[in-house]
């Protein structure tokens, strides 16, 4: 299946600009997403810290950042259209140009050919397209934090008929529309790279390795492609939609009798809910976009350090199968307030709450995984481990605000911001952590520093549950999503101690991941050198090939498979781990 793709992947001796940044090799490929994407993650934050410090001293004078940003800080005070503006930025950059980009582009590029054994996509330029369409996106969306009126103000999720009027507010206009423009760029970035995922796993898998002996990596990035290729053209068409009202006059999304500006506006016929029923159609999948490859990437790590076999490898891959078609009959529990009929939102609430069986058949089996083992605490380890325990803390949260009853209540509150964050950002954020310590002596040859790592991980851990756990006290308390300033509300001033505690925490938060990407960085150059293919000790075909791989990833032949991807421990061996290159005759004499 792979050989007859060997002379379209092979490649004459090439300089450094077509090595490394015009490259078609999905490793560099694969690193070049993860760099991309880290940057992005870089300014989010810093808006996020913006967010955090005012929010924790609202009415306070700040000269400094008045003379960074003069219209934004009129009277040395931050302007409310600044704020929301850093909250759409914020999570628009977090959502898309970070977690699904390092998720999805980056470990999906740099792991799928090394674990089927291929020697790369089968689509090797679309996939050089699809990352420079992202980096295109990338410099559109951070553009519009620069534009004369202002970033945009419609949230991350653009609601019409706010997003659909360029005159509804100062960022609305070339902000807005750099925005739309930034996320179409995405969608089709994302569309070439699940065609791509997908094409490669189903067809250049290696002799021997079957749709049962893929890692559980594997068959995540397979679901999330097959998702993406369904929920993203949803999005990219009603950006196409939305263009249309903001300059062609049309009324997909703006109601007759708008009025901006004492002005009435010469639309009519358009529905803003028809945009919230677009965009959730998209958005709940890209949940699911998201978590599901950190879902098979811990459950392939926790695996490797536990020594023993995944727990229950089929029913993994049917619950992340039975999770991600029930995330599209599920968006309407975005929208139990919208005026939706009662009876549809009881359906919602049940499908809503199904989702929560795959789910914790996930987790009991990585419990399972976990219970009795020979754990070896490494820094990969212990951050897959956090990511089971940030996936179940926003996961229980979730049960709350899928139960429409108590959602009419807790909607658009800090409750909604706390189990948004644990299960959609700080989960798979680990799970990206685990796999970056883990499979860096594939990618750069030598080790992340391991102390480093550790320190990382602890105030991490610590400070992500100080940030997010109390936000669901604030939630409970009446606390506004977008608020700019809670002391201005007598309910909510009794609570301000605890938003200053949050935004104190979320200070050494950021400032932990310094160490991180100084970690990063440094270990490039001056990482003690990995001397063996598979320091780990692991079993997939990845780590049968030099840290780091050659073009081409394997030798003159490709790698035959012999057994599943979970080995450890097996009775009777030498060794606690068989690579599934190894023949059964071989294992068999001992």
């Amino acid at each position: 299946m792979s050989e007859s793709h060997a002379a379209e992947h092979s490649h004459h001796e090439m300089g450094f600009l077509h090595k490394y940044i015009f490259s078609t090799d999905h490793k560099i490929i694969g690193v070049q997403y993860l760099i991309t994407a880290m940057a992005m993650a870089i300014v989010g934050g810093l808006l996020s810290m913006l967010m955090r410090y005012q929010l924790a001293w609202p009415t306070s004078m700040s000269p400094l950042m008045a003379k960074i940003f003069p219209v934004a800080y009129a009277g040395n005070i931050m302007e409310p259209g600044f704020y929301i503006s850093l909250v759409t930025m914020h999570g628009t950059l977090m959502v898309f140009f970070l977690f699904t980009a390092v998720l999805t582009g980056g470990f999906g590029n740099f792991l799928i050919p090394l674990q089927i054994g291929a020697r790369d996509m089968a689509f090797p330029f679309l996939n050089a397209l699809s990352y420079w369409i992202f980096l295109v996106s990338c410099v559109v969306i951070f553009s519009a934090l620069f534009v004369t009126a202002g970033a945009p103000m419609g949230g991350w999720t653009a609601y019409a008929p706010l997003s659909a009027v360029p005159t509804a507010a100062p960022g609305q206009g070339t902000g807005m529309t750099l925005w739309i423009t930034a996320i179409a760029l995405f969608s089709a970035s994302g569309l070439m790279g699940g065609l791509n995922y997908i094409t490669t796993i189903l067809t250049m898998r290696t002799k021997g390795l079957s749709m049962m002996r893929l890692p559980l990596t594997q068959w995540s990035l397979l679901v999330t492609a097959t998702l993406g290729l369904l929920a993203f053209p949803v999005l990219l068409g009603a950006a196409i939609l939305l263009t249309f009202d903001r300059i062609g006059g049309t009324s997909f999304f703006v109601p007759a009798g708008l009025i901006i500006g004492s002005m009435p506006l010469d639309h009519s016929g358009g529905h803003p809910l028809l945009w919230q029923h677009l965009f959730w159609f998209f958005g709940h999948p890209e949940v699911y976009i998201v978590i599901l490859p950190a879902m098979g990437m811990a459950s392939d790590i926790l695996s490797t350090f536990c020594r023993k076999p995944i727990f229950s490898y089929k029913m993994m891959i049917y619950s992340m199968v039975a999770i991600s078609v029930l995330s599209f009959i599920v968006w309407g529990h975005h929208m139990f307030v919208s005026g939706m009929n009662p009876f549809l939102g009881s359906v919602f609430t049940l499908t809503t709450l199904l989702i929560a069986v795959p789910s914790a058949v996930k987790t009991f089996n990585w419990l399972g995984t976990v219970w009795g083992a020979r754990i070896r605490f490494t820094t990969p380890a212990l951050f897959a481990i956090g990511f089971v325990s940030m996936f179940v803390s926003g996961g229980l949260s979730g049960i709350f605000l899928g139960t429409s009853a108590l959602d009419i209540q807790l909607q658009d509150t800090y409750f909604v911001v706390a189990h948004f964050h644990l299960v959609m950002a700080i989960a798979p954020l680990f799970a990206a952590f685990a796999g970056l310590y883990f499979w860096f002596p594939k990618m750069f040859g030598r080790f992340m520093n391991e102390t480093l790592g550790k320190i990382h991980f602890w105030f991490t851990f610590i400070g992500v549950y100080c940030v997010f756990f109390p936000m669901h006290i604030l939630g409970i308390g009446g606390q506004m999503r977008r608020v700019y300033d809670p002391t201005a509300y007598l309910f909510l001033q009794p609570q301000q101690p605890l938003n200053v505690f949050i935004s104190l925490a979320a200070f050494v938060l950021g400032s932990a991941q310094l160490i991180f990407l100084f970690n990063f960085f440094v270990s490039i150059f001056a990482g003690k050198r990995a001397l063996e293919n598979n320091p780990w000790h692991a079993t997939t075909l990845e780590w049968t090939t030099p840290c780091p791989p050659g073009h081409g990833n394997f030798g003159e032949e490709l790698p035959t498979v012999h057994r599943w991807p979970f080995d450890f421990s097996v009775p009777g061996e030498k060794e606690d781990f068989i690579p599934q290159d190894v023949p059964a005759t071989v294992t068999a004499k001992h």
